[in-house]
């Protein structure tokens, strides 16, 4: 016989205790906590923690993860809920639905269930007594219940499974005929598979979603931690339908499928605003879509939490610091050069400055900085911006990207009337910041009396801190990578990824950055003028104290930050 189940639920004052732990943990304001418990007293049937995230007070996450402290009841993992229901018939599953409760076991003489709220008694008392024993309670995420309801409604279907049962017939759908384009995207199981799609995304931790037509299906496959993975998508024949839609929600023309567009869609899901950049191209079978995925309440403006320590980020605040001159940061698509840029104009963001932004697109909003939205079809480009901004008696320009010869003269202009300027350039490494540069067309010896200091970087997936192991390094791998010297330790300890349900078994969890930081001395001064190699440039900043983005990273392997398979993935040692 099993045990009997402890209670079923905490004491009444729990929503109490909800809130102050909200409140201590820093994830809501006092204030926002007193106006949601106002209006869910209002609405009987909006309890507190529901209502934080509908409200986008608080993520969904960490409602969940305040509910489990609070309440003392454990956690569901994604991974426990059962295909089909252990609850008996006699629980309706509008019930469920509406309450977001689901089965998880039946036991000899008790059930266990996943709940949203594991405060509201009368759900529980209800649940009881239409199963006729008692009920052992867990907390659950709202969205992965609802999910495990569906599944279990579908009889072991996806909800993606079920959706596509419900869209309308086999028969071709006529591209040239925008209407009925229309008519299809605005039909629920379009919009419900669009929105689905959206939804894993977030809770996947995506940055970016690739929606990719093919002659024999539609692929979708979204980027998490700088890795590709496919996801279950959409029916081939609903192609012309998604796409349509998601042009739709972002305001682009579903009529043209000649030529690439942009367009952007504001969003809330599961109580996190978000602001998705839309980019279309045609292919040889459609068009094939990126979203690109901005969590505004997720970025952390943090020197450390981005991967800065120790002498390489004094160094660059050092730099940060200096009244004028240029900063760059460089590095490939994707390598988190704008997340650097935000969190040092957050650094240097005080009343005394006057901070300018110019940018395409201005992806996260600061406060007290004016940030300039480029708009190239009415002329506002990044060099007729930035003419303007000189004028507006600014401290600090930031220029979201050096793309030609004249933004980058009015830039070292703006250097040289006593403006710090900040931008990024696309190239591998900080040395050859300065060859991309002299490329574009820029004087040696404006470059040498304008440039302080240039960073390159990349990003490396995190360790899970859960389920990564340590294992010996290979002597030989410590001879040939010269570790020893980022360890005090007499053995050499490397890590490597398990997998566990907290990195949905991955063994990465979230992204570092690695980098390398180039000061501006009078020796690479000598250089640059003298038209040298970037491999010259580099070789006299490692005497000068740089550390590459290659031994950066092999440091933080050494530590249990990151695995060698990352660092070799993302650099090379040259």
């Amino acid at each position: 016989m099993s045990p009997p189940p402890p209670p079923a639920a905490p004491p009444a004052d729990g929503y109490t205790r909800f809130a102050e732990f909200l409140v201590t943990k820093g994830k809501a304001r006092e204030a926002e906590i007193g106006r949601t418990r106002r209006l869910s007293a209002q609405t009987d049937d909006q309890p507190l923690p529901g209502l934080l995230v509908k409200l986008g007070v608080v993520s969904e996450r960490d409602v969940a993860d305040a509910l489990v402290e609070t309440s003392g009841l454990p956690p569901v993992v994604a991974g426990e809920y059962p295909d089909t229901s252990p609850l008996p018939e006699t629980v309706a599953t509008r019930f469920l639905k509406e309450n977001r409760v689901v089965g998880l076991a039946a036991h000899d003489d008790w059930f266990e269930v996943a709940v949203a709220d594991p405060f509201d008694q009368a759900v529980l008392d209800a649940l009881t007594l239409a199963c006729d024993r008692p009920v052992k309670a867990r907390v659950g995420l709202p969205s992965e219940i609802e999910r495990a309801i569906e599944q279990q409604m579908g009889a072991g279907k996806s909800l993606m499974g079920q959706l596509v049962d419900n869209f309308g017939s086999d028969e071709e759908i006529d591209e040239a005929d925008v209407e009925h384009l229309k008519d299809l995207a605005s039909e629920a199981p379009v919009i419900r598979m669009v929105n689905l799609i959206m939804q894993r995304a977030v809770e996947a931790r995506a940055s970016d979603i690739h929606v990719e037509p093919f002659e024999e299906r539609l692929k979708v496959r979204f980027r998490v931690d700088g890795v590709l993975k496919e996801v279950e998508a959409p029916p081939v024949r609903s192609t012309a339908a998604v796409i349509s839609r998601i042009k739709i929600m972002a305001k682009l023309n579903i009529a043209e499928r000649r030529l690439p567009q942009d367009g952007r869609i504001k969003l809330q899901v599961q109580g996190k605003e978000l602001d998705l950049r839309v980019s279309t191209v045609p292919t040889m079978y459609g068009e094939s879509v990126v979203i690109r995925l901005l969590h505004k309440e997720s970025i952390k403006f943090d020197f450390n939490a981005l991967g800065f320590e120790g002498e390489a980020l004094n160094r660059f605040l050092n730099v940060l610091e200096t009244p004028h001159g240029i900063i760059l940061i460089t590095g490939p698509t994707g390598s988190g050069k704008s997340t650097t840029l935000y969190t040092a104009l957050h650094k240097i963001n005080t009343p005394e400055r006057k901070i300018i932004t110019v940018e395409d697109p201005v992806e996260y909003q600061l406060e007290g900085v004016n940030q300039i939205q480029t708009k190239p079809q009415i002329g506002l480009t990044f060099a007729s911006a930035l003419r303007s901004i000189v004028r507006q008696d600014p401290d600090v320009i930031m220029i979201g990207e050096m793309r030609d010869l004249e933004t980058a003269r009015i830039a070292v202009q703006s250097a040289l009337t006593g403006h710090l300027v900040l931008s990024t350039l696309h190239t591998n490494d900080a040395a050859g910041g300065v060859t991309r540069l002299m490329d574009m067309g820029l004087e040696d010896y404006l470059i040498t009396s304008t440039v302080n200091g240039i960073l390159g970087q990349r990003l490396v997936r995190k360790l899970c801190p859960h389920c990564r192991e340590t294992y010996p390094a290979l002597p030989e791998v410590v001879e040939e990578m010269r570790l020893r010297r980022f360890t005090r330790e007499r053995e050499v300890l490397l890590y490597k990824a398990v997998g566990c349900d907290q990195c949905d078994h991955l063994g990465y969890r979230g992204r570092l950055c690695i980098h390398e930081f180039l000061i501006m001395s009078d020796d690479i001064r000598r250089l640059v003028m003298s038209h040298a190699q970037a491999r010259l440039i580099e070789e006299q900043a490692l005497k000068e104290g740089m550390f590459t983005m290659y031994e950066d990273g092999l440091r933080k392997a050494v530590l249990g930050q990151t695995t060698i398979e990352e660092v070799m993935r993302v650099t090379s040692d040259t």
